[in-house]
């Protein structure tokens, strides 16, 4: 059960990061560019690859104008 629903929680956050990004017209090098890291290292946040750190998910949630909580909803 509890793996089911940290399987979800970390969809959710892929499609919302693409989601807000793409919302708010930025490109996935601008973002990157923000988060002081490269495209690349960027585009593994939205491919689930990796998981964004607390700081860069601060960071993404003031960029977008959202609560943190927001990257986890479906």
């Amino acid at each position: 059960m509890q793996k089911l629903h940290a399987e979800a929680l970390r969809l959710n956050l892929r499609e919302n990061l693409r989601r807000y990004r793409d919302r708010a017209g930025l490109s996935q090098r601008q973002v990157a560019g923000e988060l002081g890291l490269s495209r690349s290292a960027y585009t593994y946040y939205e491919t689930g690859k990796t998981t964004p750190s607390a700081v860069d998910l601060f960071t993404l949630a003031q960029l977008y104008r959202v609560p943190v909580e927001e990257f986890f909803r479906p």
